[in-house]
């Protein structure tokens, strides 16, 4: 995500079912303890920026950022210093200027080279070779585990995890084998796709590109690794001038999220029609829907990682066109029930979770509305990828 600009694709194969049980996020755990590691407590759930300033992590933070992923030429003293001061703290790559920063307990984690799996740019701009071998990239690994056991190291892969066909492989493309190999190489693996904005017809405007990406690394990982995802918030460089809206980006995270994604990073940069790094904070009207789509995400996070589901969730979308997906969870006595639209297109929805009885209203979160249920089933309309969480509490 690093390079100018490579919009990033992938591919989905969702099954298109009206009369379906509802799919279960996969189990994939937050990220286990380290001592110098993220933290890991029910309330904590990783939201970071991409490759930003650390003069604006403030305002970073003032939107729900908690956390930096990735410095430019970094990480120097006078970037941790600034990150310090405003409380962010990062993860970034590891050399040996690096390690001369290992006390530092800003730094909470080490990065691998953006997309190795990606055709590798020639020295003097001569052309690209071939991606990085996943077999160097566990070499690394290991080399940044021995000099540094106490953080957890991350990898952040391209569009190629979903979408075999791209061609920026190279010579790998169509060779989805190596990414079981690839995330051998890491403690956490994230990728980046951004659908609303792509240029290629067959992944422009199909969101559901990132729950694809999701699924298939909590799978290629056995779901024993955190798969974080990362998120369009700008043009980036459609040279239409398409951007995506707050509804697809809040679409986007909540895909992520039920599909098993267990951390987030924004992707910020606008590279036409003039450069911007921080094109979110330009953009006064998508900071404000990501920021209260990360209130809304932090408010959730106890639920979100405790992968305790209740009962049996079923659903029936009216529209075999438009699948919803959902998760479900036990929380502290309430049952919470994420739903997500996976297709633009509007439906009717059914839902049956079999271990609720009685009469229990069905709060939509942040909607300002409730829908009586008895004994877990109530209907729902939902349009074009929306996104409808839902609280039941058994007083």
């Amino acid at each position: 995500m690093n390079r100018p600009p490579r919009v990033l694709s992938m591919l989905f194969a969702i099954l298109s079912l009206a009369n379906v049980a509802a799919a279960q996020t996969p189990s994939n755990p937050p990220s286990r303890q380290w001592k110098n590691g993220l933290p890991t407590t029910d309330d904590y759930f990783p939201i970071a920026v991409w490759l930003q300033q650390p003069s604006n992590a403030a305002k970073y933070k003032a939107i729900g950022i908690n956390l930096y992923v990735g410095l430019w030429d970094g990480p120097t003293e006078a970037q941790l210093k600034a990150l310090e001061k405003a409380g962010m703290p990062v993860i970034c790559e590891q050399d040996a200027d690096a390690l001369k920063f290992i006390d530092r307990k800003i730094i909470v984690g080490w990065m691998h080279g953006d997309e190795p799996d990606n055709a590798q740019a020639k020295e003097h701009g001569d052309g690209y070779g071939p991606p990085i071998t996943p077999e160097k990239i566990v070499a690394e690994y290991a080399a940044m585990r021995k000099a540094d056991p106490t953080r957890p190291v991350m990898l952040n892969l391209g569009q190629g995890v979903a979408w075999d066909g791209w061609f920026g492989r190279g010579e790998r493309t169509n060779k989805p084998e190596d990414y079981p190999r690839y995330v051998k190489g890491a403690d956490l693996v994230s990728f980046d796709i951004y659908p609303a904005v792509h240029d290629n017809k067959e992944i422009a405007g199909k969101l559901w590109y990132v729950a694809q990406g999701v699924e298939r690394l909590v799978n290629w990982t056995d779901e024993k690794k955190p798969v974080w995802a990362c998120i369009e918030t700008t043009r980036i460089s459609n040279e239409k001038g398409i951007k995506p809206t707050p509804h697809q980006v809040r679409a986007e995270v909540w895909m992520a999220i039920i599909h098993g994604a267990r951390g987030l990073i924004y992707f910020a940069h606008e590279f036409k029609p003039q450069f911007v790094e921080a094109g979110l904070l330009a953009d006064d009207k998508m900071a404000a829907a990501v920021k209260s789509i990360n209130a809304e995400v932090k408010s959730l996070a106890g639920p979100i990682n405790n992968l305790q589901p209740v009962g049996r969730m079923e659903i029936q979308s009216s529209n075999p066109d438009v699948p919803i997906v959902v998760a479900h969870r036990h929380y502290q006595h309430v049952t919470y029930v994420f739903a997500v639209a996976m297709r633009d297109g509007k439906t009717t929805v059914s839902f049956n979770n079999a271990g609720m009885h009685g009469k229990i209203p069905a709060e939509v979160i942040g909607e300002n509305r409730s829908i009586s249920s008895k004994d877990g089933n109530w209907t729902d309309s939902f349009g074009g990828y929306d996104v409808h969480l839902y609280r039941l509490t058994i007083k």
